[in-house]
């Protein structure tokens, strides 16, 4: 039976891929893959990753340096789980699956006033270890999302205001606008809520969620989110 739920592969700031259960998707240096790897570390074609026998899983091809998946090398085929980190070549890609019209365009509901209180109350909501803010920032921009995205985690504590998937305002302790919505971004454990139609409190945000994510490649010195972690 085939997952009602859209598989894709993040690996920020470049768009995110969707998988197709007919056809593979190869990772790697090459120009022809789906999923181009900016390391010259990575092979021409590096890994792929495929529907086989009901579930997703990722195969090296072969490559120099090898494939990674949360920290292990590959060795033959492996059943890929939401949240689950490739490596390749000093370079990440996150494998996640998103409900069903998340990510497509649709009318906002009426507006409210306020940002959900809590993001385990009603709505939208999921657990940031299969999906993390950055990749729920992505979804939204690719359906034009309007809403309010509120993450709670030890990385970080706030929301996330979008128009139309362009995100305006952010909150999170006592940081307010770009910055916020930057330590947010690096939030990947925890959990998170959506609520469509909340309307901002304020416009403290003039940048796109691309460059949302690079600067948070950068906090601390680290590319966490489409990388490895400097140390």
């Amino acid at each position: 039976m085939e997952s009602q739920a859209t598989p894709l592969l993040f690996a920020p700031p470049q768009p995110p891929v969707r998988l197709a259960q007919d056809r593979p998707c190869i990772l790697g240096r090459g120009a022809g893959c789906e999923l181009q790897v900016p390391s010259r570390e990575a092979s021409r074609n590096h890994a792929e990753v495929r529907f086989e026998e009901g579930r997703w899983v990722l195969r090296d091809l072969g490559s120099t340096n090898g494939t990674f998946l949360n920290s292990e090398r590959v060795e033959g085929v492996h059943a890929l789980r939401p949240g689950d980190r490739i490596e390749i070549g000093g370079f990440a890609v996150t494998f996640c699956e998103v409900e069903p019209g998340f990510d497509a365009e649709r009318p906002a509901p009426e507006r409210v006033s306020a940002p959900p209180s809590d993001p385990a109350g009603e709505g939208l909501r999921g657990d940031l270890a299969e999906i993390p803010a950055f990749a729920l920032l992505q979804v939204l921009e690719l359906g034009r999302k309007t809403g309010v995205l509120a993450v709670v985690s030890e990385a970080a504590e706030g929301c996330v205001w979008l128009e139309e998937g362009v995100p305006v305002h952010a909150e999170a302790g006592r940081q307010m606008g770009f910055d916020a919505a930057a330590a947010i971004a690096r939030a990947s454990s925890g959990s998170f809520a959506f609520e469509a139609g909340s309307a901002a409190p304020a416009r403290t945000i003039r940048a796109s969620v691309q460059e949302l994510l690079l600067a948070a490649t950068r906090l601390d010195g680290g590319d966490t989110i489409s990388g490895t972690s400097s140390s």
